[in-house]
């Protein structure tokens, strides 16, 4: 074959990137593109850490001997004109799972058979593949354990190499990537396979990058620890922060989420988990891989729901309440319960928001003040670097009983939560700065203290049983 063109869309990378290996593999000449679709629109966050992506992603195809080609409109049309202009004879496109992301599919599948292109839909995005782990009597898992221990079990494929040489013809006009818009989050991570793989290295081997003891509180000095091997015990600890933040990279796809699992397991790569029996993973690996094998399951729960962030997976028998002065104060971090409070700051400053905290945040919209999880789901993908389709609604669905929890009626208690998970205030002191020189013994409950102590802290909206 001459020339094939190579669709990224979730995929900005080289390393382990199907797509991109098979064309390579296949085709004297690759054109890598990348179409803006105007129908999508991303919100300022993930339209800043996408066009940082794609400039890295530029950047490393030139180290090659390629570029990306930048195309605006619809992407069927689009990559037929350039498969047209290019003489090319096969498209290559990373599947994926939403409802737009299937109509797309459909409409490149009728027009590359009408132009007489081959088309291949590789995987990438997941571990494992949707569509490979199936219960005996239904089309995917409803429930994570049993999936857990399918996925757990099954063998992976090998990751693919970065291509030596990657040799695109001269196509003009190559197109701009947009400029990154104003108005997001102060402290966003950069976005780029680049500053993936340095994020990653550094936190499986020594600390977060840029997560040094400039916090004041008692868990600064955790922060330096090994992330991975710290994992087990602290990935909870709101003020110690052990997550990874390596979400948004998982999102977009500078990261490839095998490649992930295989790094923390071992270095030298083996298959699966199921490799490692008789030998012990490094300390933290296994619980890390279970929380990327909750992002799969929600992947192959969306594969067989598309709806999931617009309709109910399992309906539930309630009714949701409108309040749109608390669904305001829920979303500026002014509800006057200092843990929630402090998630949703930390939403609008980062972009990002510790995982606990999403659970803490979604459990009080949705429990506490009965709204709708819906209102939720759209303001996280308003702001979150990270947001997909499968995650976030998978996951705020979980918390409202309407989706794949096998205890749907579970309500977290935010003070409960907080004492148990912050239970020195630090990470409520850190982006609630009103409550920063409260004692640990009332940071949580300042609407115990006369008013003059909590200066400017609104009273709670909601009174907490």
């Amino acid at each position: 074959m001459d020339t094939a063109i190579v669709v990224f869309t979730r995929d900005l990378r080289l390393h382990d990137n199907p797509a991109l290996h098979q064309a390579c593999s296949r085709a004297r000449q690759v054109v890598p593109l990348f179409v803006f679709d105007p129908a999508l629109n991303p919100p300022p966050n993930r339209a800043r850490f996408l066009a940082e992506s794609l400039a890295d992603l530029r950047e490393a195809l030139c180290a090659r001997g390629g570029y990306l080609v930048i195309r605006h409109g619809n992407p069927a049309a689009e990559i037929i004109r350039l498969a047209t202009q290019t003489q090319a004879a096969a498209v290559y496109i990373a599947d994926d799972v939403s409802r737009y992301a299937a109509r797309r599919r459909h409409a490149l599948q009728q027009e590359c058979a009408r132009h007489r292109l081959d088309l291949t839909v590789t995987p990438g995005l997941t571990v494992v593949p949707p569509g490979d782990l199936t219960p005996a009597a239904c089309d995917h898992y409803r429930v994570f354990t049993p999936y857990y221990r399918a996925w757990r079990a099954t063998s992976w494929r090998h990751p693919h190499p970065v291509p030596a040489v990657i040799d695109t013809p001269k196509i003009r006009p190559v197109d701009r990537i947009p400029s990154p818009p104003a108005g997001t989050s102060p402290n966003l991570l950069p976005g780029g396979e680049q500053p993936a793989r340095q994020r990653l290295s550094a936190w499986l081997d020594r600390a977060h990058p840029g997560f040094e003891p400039a916090h004041s509180g008692s868990h600064a000095a955790q922060s330096c620890t090994s992330g991975l091997a710290a994992y087990p015990a602290n990935h909870d600890d709101l003020p110690a922060d052990q997550t990874s933040r390596l979400s948004p990279y998982l999102k977009f796809g500078c990261l490839s989420p095998l490649e992930l699992a295989l790094s923390a397991l071992d270095p030298s790569g083996l298959s699966s988990i199921a490799a490692h029996a008789g030998t012990a993973p490094p300390i933290g690996a296994e619980e890390f891989c279970r929380q990327l094998a909750w992002r799969d399951f929600f992947y192959q729960v969306t594969a067989a729901f598309p709806d999931i962030a617009s309709r109910d997976y399992r309906p539930a028998a309630r009714t949701w309440r409108e309040d749109s002065g608390a669904l305001e104060a829920w979303q500026a971090g002014r509800t006057g319960i200092p843990i929630v409070d402090a998630g949703m700051r930390q939403l609008a400053a980062e972009g990002f928001m510790h995982n606990r905290a999403r659970m803490i945040t979604a459990s009080f919209l949705t429990r506490n003040l009965g709204l709708d999880w819906r209102h939720g789901c759209r303001h996280f993908s308003a702001l979150l670097a990270d947001a997909d389709v499968a995650n976030n609604a998978g996951n705020w669905q979980w918390v409202a009983g309407t989706g794949n929890n096998t205890r749907p009626n579970r309500i977290m208690n935010p003070l409960r939560q907080a004492r148990r998970f912050d239970p020195a205030g630090d990470y409520v002191r850190r982006y609630v700065p009103e409550l920063a020189a409260l004692d640990p013994s009332d940071v949580h409950t300042p609407w115990h203290l006369p008013g003059r102590q909590r200066p400017g802290y609104p009273a709670p909206i909601v009174e907490l049983a």
